[in-house]
């Protein structure tokens, strides 16, 4: 089990979304999740985001996975593999130790392999990370936040910038956790072969927001009303679009958000989205109500599967929302929706007499059959 040497509750006080920082020893006795060998594995599997980065000289060569090792330099190269907790139930434990943060902005488990000289160049993402520092060591340069970085078209898969001025220049080693904030430059390569394990957080745009309440507004035919206007006057510039007409159709614009309920309807969905393939076996065969039943009344546990989201208001718990989904359970089941939000795993020790309610069985039976929760080891 992983666990963090620092308190959280500091660390966002003073640096989240404010300023990098290297958190030293950050995890004790590091060890690990997977082997390089098992990242490769999966970085040769079609269905799983990789990349393949090296630098030749003064040129840079970007490969999109399914990857293949056959021809792959001695140094200076990296391979990168996106969300390994969905894929590598070991990796997922990784993650565990950052659920203090909102479970919703959680994006995935990032995982590079490098070998001496392997990095990605200077350039600037739009989310918070954490880089855990794997096996070997890594030498991570992080410059301040501003907007006039000049960009470098090294390669088009590479968005890089020139370069940058410092504020943290150090070298990482086991267990050791750089954070870096939205928007501060930053440019790692290994010094030897290393493992880097980074946990993400998403950043949501304005304009993804828009779109995708504009996409459920029309799926569900909310604001299905024309223009009207009664008192529509004569004019001599009918090239014009006076301000009472401008007014009446931004109104019929800014009403469509008002509707709190659709809101939040959306925004459980959208939230519950993942932006990365999951590992969904469904079961085979089916299981029964009983069975689900049975298995938890014998202190079993069913576990949820890796990176699937699943949430909930805290003042309407029995709505959840799972995988882009929205389920509804009675309101004495709240409790019990809960538990299956924030746990990774439910028990009959969690749920209590829930354990005994049709509704909440039935419910956790299809999210089994559906391969979102499975038995635990």
């Amino acid at each position: 089990m992983y666990q963090l040497t620092f308190s959280f509750d500091e660390f966002l006080a003073e640096f989240w979304q404010k300023k990098p920082t290297i958190l030293k020893g950050g995890f004790k006795n590091f060890i690990d999740p997977i082997s390089p060998d098992e990242l490769a594995g999966l970085a040769m599997e079609e269905e799983i985001d990789s990349r393949y980065i090296a630098k030749l000289g003064s040129e840079w060569d970007v490969r999109h996975g399914p990857l293949t090792f056959d021809d792959v330099p001695e140094d200076n190269w990296s391979f990168i593999v996106q969300a390994v907790n969905h894929w590598h139930e070991g990796a997922a434990r990784l993650v565990t130790p950052f659920r203090q943060l909102p479970n919703w902005l959680m994006d995935d488990l990032m995982i590079s392999y490098s070998t001496p000289g392997g990095g990605v160049g200077p350039h600037i993402d739009q989310y918070d990370v954490f880089i855990i520092q794997g096996s070997g060591k890594r030498h991570w340069r992080v410059g301040p936040k501003k907007d006039d970085y000049e960009e470098e078209f090294g390669h088009p898969a590479l968005r890089q910038i020139k370069g940058f001025d410092p504020i943290i220049d150090d070298i990482l080693e086991p267990g050791d956790i750089l954070y870096i904030p939205p928007g501060f430059p930053h440019d790692g390569y290994a010094i030897e072969t290393s493992m880097s394990f980074s946990v993400g957080f998403r950043s949501p745009k304005k304009q993804e927001l828009l779109s995708s309440f504009a996409d459920y507004v029309i799926a569900n035919e909310i604001g299905d009303v024309h223009y009207h206007n009664p008192d529509l006057p004569a004019r001599n510039t009918p090239g014009a679009i006076l301000d009472d007409e401008f007014n009446a159709m931004e109104s019929m614009m800014r009403s469509l958000l008002d509707h709190p309920e659709a809101m939040k309807a959306w925004l459980g969905e959208h939230l519950s989205n993942s932006r990365h393939e999951l590992d969904i076996i469904a079961a085979e065969p089916s299981w029964e109500n009983v069975e689900v039943h049975q298995f938890l009344k014998s202190g079993e546990a069913l576990k949820r599967l890796g990176g699937l989201r699943a949430f909930y208001y805290p003042e309407q718990p029995s709505v959840l929302f799972i995988n882009g989904e929205r389920y509804e359970l009675p309101e004495e089941c709240g409790a019990a929706a809960i538990e299956l939000c924030d746990a990774e795993a439910i028990t009959q020790a969690q749920v209590g007499e829930m354990i005994d309610h049709p509704a909440f069985i039935d419910l956790m039976t299809q999210m089994v059959n559906q391969g979102y929760w499975f038995p635990a080891e």
